[in-house]
């Protein structure tokens, strides 16, 4: 964990989730960081990355967006918390926002995360965070939340 400016222990961000994850020699390894890792903000974002049922109601591609280069840990938001506004930008949310106001939200959003983290859910997005990080895929996700094929809690 690294330290905020304030001295307490802040939890790693999503993308550093991924790295790990990608950096696990075997399967049991990148279920132990998932699970080590659960949180309610990472298990909506996972679903937005895997979930056929999330579809993003914004362009593939690209994001026309300036990373944000202020440190780790300084001036920026997380995604971990910004992760409940993520509805605003999938089939479903809000759906009174035009296009426009949709991707400059969301542009908005991805300035104000760290610049890796931005990265990280721009794969989510277009649901290729697999192509990014090795292993990390719709069945180790599944695996590791005890998830369905929809993607809902198995009782």
């Amino acid at each position: 964990m690294a330290l905020s400016n304030a001295g307490r222990a802040i939890p790693p961000l999503f993308h550093e989730i991924a790295a790990k994850i990608n950096n696990a020699k075997d399967k049991p390894r990148k279920l132990k960081v998932l699970k080590d890792h659960d949180s309610v903000a990472l298990r909506q974002v996972l679903k937005g990355a895997f979930s056929p049922s999330v579809e993003w109601l914004l362009p593939k591609g690209d994001v026309p967006y300036t990373p944000n280069t202020a440190p780790l840990g300084t001036d920026h938001s997380i995604l971990s918390q910004e992760a409940k506004r993520l509805y605003l930008f999938t089939k479903g949310g809000d759906e009174s926002l035009s296009s426009t106001k949709r991707e400059t939200l969301f542009i908005q959003m991805l300035e104000g995360l760290h610049a890796e983290e931005a990265k990280f859910l721009c794969v989510v997005k277009d649901k290729k965070i697999n192509n990014e990080y090795k292993g990390f895929t719709a069945n180790l996700v599944k695996e590791a939340f005890n998830w369905d094929d929809d993607f809902m809690k198995i009782n």
